[in-house]
């Protein structure tokens, strides 16, 4: 257990006033008052939903010894009691977490990756790479965190601050020499990441998403860009020449800048020779690679993972034969050929871009002399303008669409899909139809497929629940779609 006087947490933390001793012995930080312990230190921040100064006398009757808050409370006097007013709380939180564990993020490599799509993918094979080439990794993703080959449980795509720092203290203490990261702009906009030491940081390309939170496409962008503002000189900043949003993302870092493509010029540079269901097959800086990863959005994945790579210190040979180990991160273009020649497919991709990119992929590998039946829906309590941009995509590149629910949480999944069919242009209103059950709607997209035909699952990949009216259901995709093709009869 970690103990740490409260002067120990203070460096780097604009303080305003403090009122009592900075001596006492802190044991615990704490932002949720449910679980703030006796000789915890308390971090009252506003959130969406509550306000941490409002549960200040709470934890305070718990025995908590330090408050960190932005206005000293009006009616609350303690004895042995620090109160501390700082600028920002949730800033305050991610200094003093890498306070009390000593800067963990010092003592390994750290690479983050941000951007729309990629993000878990990168990261995971990222982790696979290097463990594969003897260097013991940690990894923060959307899907699981990991501790060398220890798998923990991910509850967010980046975590609060005092788990972050929690779990970089035991990946040093367990000998990890790299730590890769999703950074998802919730994070970046909360301050979850500040104050941690980057070795490097990569940028895979920005599309709409997240509006719900962020209002605006500008402010999505601007808390991407975050990231590479905050990168010490020390740090590399690799980004994707194939966006147009990767020059801005660097205008103001002090990280050195390097660029990756598989379409022009860059520092790394791959260009697409074969794209199959089983795989693709690269140029890499003048040498050829076979990979099991499928499609371009794969390619341009794979660019990111070799250049990090590269500018990690791994050789040329190290990295090339590295990703021809790779293998797919669960949920994402996972594929089944049954007996009958159908091809099931489970993906992730839930914004519009990423179903693009899919169903693009998918196009340019079929024959087109059979059908592409998609599945797809749309998350409740998020982002309501990418419904209908998701249905439109989706219909377009699609012989046949099902439009079906995803996890609709607090919200009517029929509502959400009456949102998406507003997207559906007239000339593709006969291709599309409305299925609200996904077991159903899964069920459904196997019966009508023939042998050779394409069915996409998109939305869900490795989530192995449903959530619905605040409870979560025990749901698999790929079990579900697997299951029914393998057990289709033919006909």
């Amino acid at each position: 257990m970690s103990i740490k006087t409260i002067q120990e947490l203070l460096p780097r933390i604009p303080v305003r006033r403090i009122s009592g001793s900075t001596d006492h012995a802190v044991s615990q930080l704490s932002f949720d008052s449910r679980t703030a312990g006796q000789h915890a230190a308390f971090f009252a921040i506003k959130g969406t939903q509550f306000d941490g100064h409002d549960f200040i006398k709470s934890v305070l009757n718990k025995g908590c010894k330090a408050i960190f808050c932005e206005k000293f409370p009006d009616t609350v006097t303690a004895e042995d009691v620090c109160m501390i007013e700082v600028e920002n709380t949730a800033f305050a939180l991610a200094m003093a977490a890498a306070n009390f564990y000593d800067h963990p993020s010092k003592e390994l490599h750290l690479i983050g990756i941000t951007g729309t799509n990629g993000k878990t993918t990168i990261a995971t094979l990222l982790h696979q790479l290097f463990e594969n080439n003897g260097y013991p990794s940690g990894l923060f993703s959307t899907i699981q965190n990991k501790v060398g080959q220890q798998i923990l449980p991910a509850t967010h795509t980046t975590p609060d601050p005092i788990r972050i720092n929690s779990l970089l203290r035991e990946m040093v203490n367990k000998g990890c020499s790299h730590a890769f990261m999703e950074v998802s702009s919730h994070a970046l906009k909360q301050m979850r990441v500040f104050g941690l030491h980057y070795s490097g940081a990569i940028f895979t390309n920005l599309t709409h998403d997240h509006l719900d939170y962020h209002r605006s496409f500008a402010a999505y962008r601007d808390a991407k860009k975050l990231f590479f503002d905050i990168l010490p000189p020390t740090a590399f900043a690799l980004i994707n020449t194939d966006d147009r949003n990767a020059a801005f993302m660097v205008q103001n870092t002090k990280a050195g800048i390097h660029t990756y493509t598989i379409s022009g010029d860059a520092d790394f540079r791959g260009k697409v020779i074969e794209n199959h269901f089983e795989g693709l097959l690269l140029k890499i800086d003048g040498h050829e690679v076979y990979t099991r990863l499928i499609g371009r959005f794969n390619a341009s994945n794979l660019m990111a993972i070799y250049g990090c790579a590269r500018l990690s210190g791994l050789s040329e040979e190290e990295a090339l034969r590295g990703l021809s180990q790779l293998h797919s991160a669960e949920g994402r273009f996972e594929f089944i050929r049954n007996d009958q020649q159908i091809v099931g497919i489970v993906d992730y991709a839930h914004t519009p871009h990423a179903l693009e990119n899919i169903l693009k992929t998918i196009n340019e590998i079929r024959t087109h002399n059979e059908k592409l039946i998609t599945i797809t829906g749309a998350g409740g309590d998020r982002d309501k303008t990418k419904r209908p941009e998701m249905a439109e995509v989706a219909a377009a590149l699609s012989d046949i669409l099902i439009l079906t629910s995803d996890n609709p949480r607090s919200e009517d999944p029929e509502i959400i899909i009456q949102d998406m069919r507003k997207g559906v242009p007239a000339e593709h209103y006969k291709k599309t139809l409305a299925i609200t059950n996904r077991r159903e709607a899964i069920h459904a997209a196997v019966s009508m497929a023939q042998p050779g035909d394409i069915i996409l699952l998109a939305g869900k990949g490795h989530e192995k629940y449903q959530e619905i009216k605040g409870e979560r259901f025990p749901f698999d995709d790929k079990k579900e779609l697997f299951e029914r093709l393998s057990d289709k009869k033919i006909v």
